[in-house]
């Protein structure tokens, strides 16, 4: 299944690549271009029933499926991301000036997902990672 609509996955939307959370067992096909899914209870505000342009066909690669049990999804049907740790620094040269930049590991992704972040964000955010 695709990410939710209005699924927050962090700050800035579509910072991040899109996951896929299940698998979820097809209780119903609804005409032949819906589906109803057999959902877990944490996911009982989001409706069952899904457009098949929105699922996929479950491949065996743990970097591609996110665990749903694992996350906490509040009452707006959305969830933070966390950063664990820093992994690198570089700096990005621009014509007029230079951007410092950290590679950040974030919380349920392994360091295939790490991410370029302005550190100077990065410390105004997350200043514990940079003690």
């Amino acid at each position: 299944m695709s990410p939710m609509r209005g699924l927050s996955r962090f700050v800035k939307k579509g910072k991040l690549n899109s996951r896929y959370i299940g698998p979820f067992e097809i209780l119903e096909r609804i005409g032949t271009l819906a589906d109803r899914l057999a959902l877990s209870p944490n996911l009982s505000q989001v409706h069952n029933v899904f457009h098949v342009s929105m699922l996929r066909k479950y491949e065996l690669d743990s970097t591609h499926v996110l665990d749903h049990e694992v996350i906490k999804v509040d009452d707006r049907v959305s969830y933070v991301e966390r950063p664990i740790m820093i992994e690198d620094k570089k700096e990005q040269v621009l014509r007029n000036k230079t951007i410092p930049l950290v590679k950040v590991i974030w919380e349920h992704h392994g360091t295939e997902r790490a991410t370029w972040e302005r550190e100077e964000a990065m410390r105004h955010l997350h200043h514990h990672l940079f003690e």
